[in-house]
């Protein structure tokens, strides 16, 4: 494997270290959301960057050749996971602006001082 060809990890690594640091350190719910997009967006161009096959083909039927195809199914996965995690972005957003109008604050920290008082 080439130094070049090593690029796709590297950018995978340094999505999934930004997203889960959002995740872990901010306090801000809607920073966690965009730590958890972030992170979501790692694991995707992992899936697809593990499914690139050198001289593959899409997978149509042309010639009774013997030819080396590409699996679609990654794709297809992604396609679905994406769906997923936009419809979970939009159901996070829906709930911090519920806790917005409950509590005056989406501060996951000032929110449980409110709790506890």
């Amino acid at each position: 494997m080439e130094v070049l060809g090593l690029g796709n990890y590297v950018v995978f690594a340094v999505l999934l270290l930004t997203g889960f640091y959002a995740l872990i350190v901010k306090h801000n719910l809607i920073k966690k959301l965009l730590g958890l997009n972030i992170f979501q967006s790692a694991v995707f161009l992992l899936y697809i960057t593990l499914n690139k096959v050198e001289g593959g083909t899409a997978p149509i039927l042309q010639s009774a050749d013997e030819q080396l195809y590409s699996n679609p199914l990654p794709q297809v996965l992604i396609l679905t996971a994406i769906v997923v995690g936009i419809s979970t972005t939009a159901v996070g957003l829906a709930i911090a602006v519920r806790i917005r109008e409950a509590y005056g604050t989406i501060e996951d920290d000032e929110i449980r001082q409110l709790d506890n008082e």
